[in-house]
């Protein structure tokens, strides 16, 4: 078991399937992870297992590697899904939290924005450049870059996740630009084709964010570093006009 412990997920999965189908009972979605190179001993760690969870969880995956019985609990299942996962963040930590809550009102706002530029596009024009503006100055400038910049320096050398993570991002920039295009060419399906995946692909992003990435890197920091945090979030949020955050919630609210 040990041997495994210590081999990419992804490689572990691949020899035994059935140990992807266990970590999907419980939320871990490695087997869609885009990477997959995290070892199975920083799985747990990473996505902040319950600890008995965790004896569980790993119980029933060293049956499957050690091609042994497992008595199936049904009710213990349930009870490991509904785990509740009350996050409480740090200050600065809080603060991107914060920021995906308005990218968020954008996205749930996404199928409302699709069927104005369907029925009228000329009509959604302005609509349709601020949405992408949105994307590219509040998204991508101001909360991407202190995830970039400042926050995912914190990553104690583990590179997996927050390749990830920047490839996200990178996708996020490609819809954004992508959204301007189809207004360019006049191709209302271009454009309600690129806002529906950039939708899905940030939902599932900041999910990620929130209740595993973050979380993870909070628990590695001492309190010196989330006070560094904090000064150098200020510094980088400084660097914008003094009503960029409310002029941004003020659109969203609008819509």
């Amino acid at each position: 078991m040990d041997k495994y412990l210590n081999t990419a997920i992804k490689a572990v999965i691949t020899e035994f399937p059935k140990v992807g189908a266990i970590l999907n009972e419980y939320g871990i979605g490695c087997v869609t992870c885009g990477v997959g190179t995290c070892l199975l001993k920083d799985v747990i760690d990473i996505h902040n297992v319950p600890k008995a969870v965790e004896l569980e969880m790993m119980k029933k995956i060293e049956a499957v590697i050690n091609n042994l019985d497992v008595e199936e609990d049904i009710s213990s299942n349930e009870a490991a899904m509904q785990v509740p996962r009350e996050i409480s963040y740090s200050e600065p930590i809080q603060r991107l939290v914060d920021e995906h809550k308005l990218i968020l009102e954008l996205l749930d706002l996404v199928p409302v924005l699709c069927d104005k530029i369907n029925a009228d596009l000329e009509g959604s024009r302005e609509l349709v450049a601020l949405s992408a503006d949105f994307i590219r100055q509040f998204a991508d400038k101001f909360h991407h870059a202190k995830e970039e910049d400042i926050l995912f320096a914190y990553a104690k050398g583990n590179s997996d996740i927050i390749n990830v993570m920047l490839e996200d991002h990178k996708k996020g920039r490609y819809y954004a630009k992508s959204i301007l295009l189809g207004l360019d060419m006049e191709d209302a399906s271009f454009i309600t084709y690129s806002l529906k995946h950039y939708r899905e692909l940030l939902s599932e992003h900041i999910k990620k964010e929130n209740e595993i990435l973050y979380p993870w890197l909070e628990k590695g920091m001492s309190v010196e570093q989330l006070d560094e945090l904090q000064r150098e979030f200020d510094r980088a949020d400084s660097s914008f006009e003094s009503d960029f955050y409310s002029k941004w919630e003020s659109f969203v609210k609008n819509i």
